[in-house]
Parts: C-alpha cells; structure tokens; sequence
C-alpha cells in the first residue's frame, strides 16, 4: 500500500477519530488506526467497540491496500512534521514506513484482517433526521452537562433523542435537575417517530466534530445510531432501556415569574461563588422588590455577597442552588434573556429561554 497526503489534512483527520481509542484494551489492534486507501482518497478508522469513528481524507495513492497504525504514535508523529506532504510506503508485513520533508520514521502496524479489526456491517435505518450542524451542535451543547454520571440507572447516562411530529426534542437528567431542548425540523424526517438513549460519548464526540456550515444527519437503527456529518460517520451503540417520563416532572404552574439578564446574571453568580469550596456549598438567592441578591457562604473559606437590579413585584422569596448547577444552563445559552419561574423555596424552579430551551432545577434545602 502507498499513498501521499497533504500533512495539515491528515493530521486533521487523525484529531478527528483518535479521540475514542481506549487507554487500555484486551485487543491491541483497538490502539491502532484501520487507514484504507483507493480512488484516490484515504478512510481513518477507529473504534472502542461501543463507538466506531470513519473519517475520509484526500490523498493520491498509488497503491490501493489497508493495514492499521499505532493511532496515537501516528498522530504525534504527524502533528511535529514540518512538510507539507507525507509519503506512505506499507509492506506485506504492514510495517509502514512514513517520511516527510527530512523525516523518516517505520512504524510496526497489525493486518486488520488476521487481528481482527472490528468490521461495521450496516443496520437497518428505522428514522432518519437531517438538520443543520449549528442546530445538532445547540441541542447538544444545550443539555449534555446534566447527563448523570454516577446514577445506578444506565438511562440516564445517556441523552434522550425523541422525534415526533417534526420536532427533534433531547432530554438529560441527573435526578437533581433536567434540560430539555426542541427543535421543529425544517426537512420532514423519514421513517418512523420514537424514541432512542444515546450515549453522551457518542454525542459530545459528534459535538466535537461538529461545525459552522453543513448537514448533519442522524441515523437511528433498533440497536445502533450514526451521526453523518460531512466526510465523517460516527456509528455508536444506543442504551437500552426506556427513559423516564420526565414531562411529569415539570410543574404545571407557577406563582411567580420573574425576566433574568443572562449575562448579568452570570457575572453575579460566578462572582458571588469565588469564596465557595466544596460540593456541599450552596448560594441563596433572595427576590424581593425589583432586586435579586446573591449571598454565598462556606465557613472554611468565606462569605461572598452581590445583587443585581430585575423587575419583580411578588412577595420576597430566599432560594438556594448547588451554584454549578444553576450556572451550566447560563453559560450554554445564545440568549439574552430567560424567565425564571417558581412557586416557593422548596419547589421545582423553572429557567426558560423563548426558543426551546427549558431548565428544571431542584432547590437545596438550606434556607
């Protein structure tokens, strides 16, 4: 197998799919890189068997073949390389040897054929979605924080992905709080409504790669789900499993509401939280009359105090956060404004954003 490729294109490309390869593997060839070469063009795959990566690259190869690399030793080795063109030279015994400008390295490859590479057969597509990339990068962006991490329930480590009657909603919960975020679909999907978990390493993987222009497509199969985006598939295991009925978890009135400036808001908040320390600490916010104060307090550390001027004429009422809560939403959204709503210090509050965006947080109990 030889190929020539332009450095800058292949670098990127490697940055695009070494990302998943595992720290440690009972399969050693899972550490490489599966690179495939003909007309004229050059696939980089790599896989850690719950998620399969596949990006396709230009290049001029002269001789069709396929081997795989030490992934993350090519990609080192490509980042530091001064020219602008790598020449690829892969024996029988797929040892590849790699020069560029003055550069000549060998590195010792595995035949993904007698090593067993992972092979991607296909599935059946039971939904297919399409949407710009600016609009699947807000949906994620918008909910992935609140994906439970250490919950025993395998569900909610993932991201709800539900499509029914044109619009895409994405839902994420770690019992203590929920985001949610719709989207209308502007191209009618084929196939199916439903359902589907998808794992959060699949979706911030695509959130990665992601970009300002192009389309995005989501492929949804019974057991396996792919983002198409440009010149790259990300093919990925979905959570089995039914998710919670989240919805009932959402008040269905309020007492009170109240206009949040967004970047005030965030200012106060970060700034109130410097004297904070631990996961315990907490920051109460009081509403009273067109004012909202914040107070922090960690006894090991300090107290932290600010307001800010909002238009509220309701009764007073001191809320308490988990401050890194009550921030991640602030800091993902393109708004100016929010609405936060509620009805007492120990209920369900509501932050929503006008364009699909909504936000359920629990209040501590430290008032």
């Amino acid at each position: 197998m030889k190929f020539k490729v332009k450095t800058e294109v292949l670098a990127k490309g490697l940055q695009k799919v070494t990302g998943i390869i595992p720290t440690k593997t009972t399969l050693p060839v899972l550490a490489n890189v599966l690179v495939e070469g003909s007309d004229n063009s050059i696939t980089l795959t790599t896989t850690n068997l719950e998620i399969r990566l596949s990006t396709k690259i230009e290049a001029e190869v002269v001789e069709a073949g396929s081997t795989t690399i030490p992934a993350k030793k090519l990609f080192s080795l490509i980042s530091k390389f001064k020219g602008d063109i790598v020449n690829f030279d892969i024996n029988d015994a797929h040892q590849a040897n790699i020069n560029c400008d003055t550069a000549e390295f060998m590195l010792i490859g595995m035949n993904p054929e007698t090593e067993d590479f992972p092979k991607f057969t296909g599935f059946d597509a039971l939904r297919t979605v399409k949407m710009k990339q600016t609009d699947l990068a807000r949906l994620i962006d918008r909910i992935s924080y609140a994906v439970s991490i250490d919950d025993s329930r395998q569900v909610l480590h993932g991201i709800l992905f539900s499509v029914k009657e044109g619009t895409v909603t994405v839902v994420a919960t770690d019992g203590k709080r929920l985001a949610l975020c719709e989207k209308v679909l502007e191209i009618p999907m084929e196939g199916a409504d439903g359902d589907v978990i998808i794992t959060l390493k699949a979706a911030l993987e695509a959130r990665r790669i992601l970009e300002k222009e192009g389309e995005a497509v989501v492929t949804i199969g019974e057991n396996q789900g792919m983002f198409h985006i440009g010149d790259t598939d990300i093919v990925f295991k979905l959570i089995e499993g039914t998710y919670p009925q989240y919805r009932n978890v959402i008040p269905k009135e309020f007492s009170k509401s109240v206009k949040i400036p967004c970047e005030k808001f965030i200012d106060a908040l970060e700034i109130v939280s410097i004297p904070l320390f631990n996961s315990s600490s907490y920051v109460k916010l009081t509403f009273a009359e067109n004012k909202l104060a914040f107070e922090a307090n960690d006894i090991s550390v300090g107290v932290g105090h600010e307001s800010m001027a909002i238009e509220y004429d309701a009764e007073p009422v001191g809320v308490s956060f988990n401050p890194q809560f009550l921030l991640d939403p602030f800091k993902r959204l393109d708004v100016n404004d929010v609405v936060l709503k509620m009805n007492d210090a120990f209920n369900p509050i509501e932050i929503e954003s006008g364009d699909g965006f909504l936000y359920i947080i629990m209040p501590m109990r430290k008032n």
